[in-house]
C-alpha cells in the first residue's frame, strides 16, 4: 500500500508548493494594496489649497464635487488665470443657472468662462482640457478639483497634455487629519473608491505603454 502511494508523493508536494506560492502572492498583493490605500488616504487627506496660488495661463475645474466651481471662479476673479474651463458640465445645465448657482458676476462669466459638456469622466475631463489648453496656447494651468481627486486627475491630464505645467489646487470639503477619516464611513468609502480608480488608471497606463512598445517592435 505504502509503495503504491509513494509515486504520488512528489506530485502532492509540487501541488502544495504551487498552492503555497499562490497563497503567499495573494497575501502579499493584499497587504501591498492595503498599505498603498492607507498611504494614499493619508496623503490626500493632508492636501490643502496653497496659501499663495501661483499665476497661470488658464484655470481648469473638474465638476463632480462640492465647492469646486466656486473655488475656480474665485481664482479667476482674483486674476490667477486668463480664462476658466468648467469641464464635465451636465448637458441639461443652463449656463445662466451655472453662473448664478456659483455666485459669479455675469460679466466675468460671459467674458472669461468656457464650458465643456462632452466629458463624462476623469479621462474625458483630461482630453477636453488638453484640447482647450492647446487651442489657447497655454503653457500652464491651475487644476481645481477635490483633494482626493487630485492624484488621478493630474495623472490623466499629464498623459493628455505633456507640455503644460499643471498646478494642483485641492478643494477640501471636510478637514481631516491623516487618519481621522477612519471614523467616517462616507469618507472611507470615497477614499477607497478613489484609490481603486487611481490604481486602475496606473495599470491602464502601464498596459498602454507595454502595448505601444510591442506595436513599435512589430512595426520596426
Amino acid at each position: 500500500m505504502d509503495q503504491a502511494l509513494a509515486p504520488n508523493q512528489p506530485g502532492k508536494r509540487r501541488w502544495r508548493a504551487v498552492a503555497g506560492g499562490v497563497f503567499l502572492a495573494v497575501l502579499m498583493s493584499c497587504l501591498a494594496f492595503a498599505g498603498g490605500f492607507f498611504a494614499f488616504a493619508a496623503h490626500v487627506a493632508g492636501l490643502r489649497a496653497p496659501e499663495r496660488t501661483p499665476q497661470a495661463d488658464g484655470i481648469v475645474v473638474l465638476t463632480g464635487g462640492k465647492q469646486r466651481i466656486a473655488a475656480a471662479i474665485e481664482l479667476l476673479k482674483t486674476g490667477k488665470g486668463k480664462r476658466l474651463l468648467i469641464s464635465g458640465v451636465n448637458p441639461v445645465t443652463d449656463r445662466a443657472d451655472l453662473q448664478q448657482a456659483n455666485g459669479a458676476a455675469p460679466t466675468l462669466f460671459s467674458c472669461c468662462v468656457d464650458i465643456d459638456r462632452a466629458a463624462l469622466d476623469t479621462i474625458g475631463n483630461a482630453e477636453e482640457s488638453a484640447k482647450w489648453l492647446r487651442d489657447h496656447g497655454y503653457a500652464s494651468a491651475i487644476v481645481v478639483t477635490s483633494n482626493y481627486h487630485i492624484p488621478r486627475s493630474l495623472l490623466e491630464m499629464h498623459r493628455a497634455v505633456e507640455d503644460v505645467d499643471l498646478l494642483p489646487y485641492p478643494v477640501v470639503n471636510t478637514m481631516f487629519g491623516p487618519f481621522d477619516w477612519l471614523g467616517d464611513r462616507d469618507a472611507t468609502r470615497i477614499l477607497f473608491t478613489e484609490y481603486a480608480k487611481y490604481i486602475g488608471a496606473l495599470l491602464r497606463g502601464a498596459f498602454d505603454a507595454e502595448t505601444g512598445v510591442a506595436e513599435a517592435r512589430i512595426a520596426g
